[in-house]
């Protein structure tokens, strides 16, 4: 373990073996640093927050600290849990949760394994991100956005509250995601739109050619058969064969509750 003396622990806080503060930063109340994280200059760690291990900040990046949210109870701490692996960049802001004053333990700003926030990105309140997730720099998440896996959203994107971001989906720089972005997908432009499946990402991740050719004929009965979505999903049901990706597209789709882009 390596604490600089400028640095400021507090008693509470719980540090793993190998962990490394630099100077100037700040470590608060309850805050549990796992095996190797290394937590750069001048950064903060918020109150309560969990991180596993491996994780890096770099200068200036806060994380769990308090939401940017007029209802958060005063003097209340939220929550914010912090995989293993992931790497914060120069300005990086991590929100916590939202506190009600309900107790609600389910409620907590949760970020997975391996991702990367870009300098000066940004991720709101409650909002849970699944593994490998990529953010370009200055993009920004409201509160109560979801991420899954291996989505990458380009730099100075912004995504609404309470939208999600399917899976290996790709959001294209400056967009303005005010719906949910179908994974698998580009999503980019003024106003922004789906322009197909996200091939170059998904051969990157090892995904089949036949795979692929099930998310283009997905993606042409969504978008292209001018059939409404209901339509649609009948005849993705009917005309592609049963697999993983698209019970992810299906699924998705129905569990929407803002509609796809």
């Amino acid at each position: 373990m390596s604490i600089h003396p400028t640095a400021v622990i507090h008693p509470t806080a719980e540090l793993a073996s190998g962990v490394e503060v630099h100077p100037f930063s700040i470590v608060e109340a309850n805050v549990v640093l796992g095996e190797g994280t290394v937590i750069g200059p001048h950064c903060v760690v918020g109150a309560g927050s969990v991180l596993g291990k491996g994780n890096r900040t770099f200068s200036g990046a806060q994380l769990g600290v308090l939401p940017q949210d007029l209802k958060h109870k005063k003097g209340a701490f939220g929550k914010t849990c912090i995989g293993d692996g992931n790497v914060f960049r120069e300005f990086v802001t991590i929100s916590s949760s939202t506190d009600y004053g309900d107790g609600d333990e389910n409620k907590v700003t949760k970020i997975g394994n391996n991702c990367l926030f870009m300098a000066c990105s940004h991720v709101g309140h409650d909002c849970v991100l699944g593994n490998g997730v990529i953010m370009a720099n200055s993009a920004a998440l409201a509160g109560h956005v979801t991420v899954q896996d291996k989505a990458s959203i380009g730099g100075l994107t912004g995504v609404h509250q309470f939208c999600t971001v399917g899976r290996m989906s790709f959001l294209g720089a400056m967009s303005r995601v005010g719906q949910d972005a179908l994974p698998y997908m580009i999503i980019a432009g003024q106003p922004t739109v789906c322009h197909g499946p996200n091939v170059v990402g998904l051969e990157r991740s090892g995904m089949s050619k036949e795979a692929i050719g099930r998310i283009r004929k997905m993606y042409k009965l969504l978008y292209r058969s001018h059939l409404n979505t209901t339509q649609a999903m009948e005849a993705i049901e009917a005309q592609v064969e049963d697999s993983e990706e698209r019970r992810v597209i299906l699924d998705f789709v129905r569990q929407s509750s803002r509609g796809i882009l």
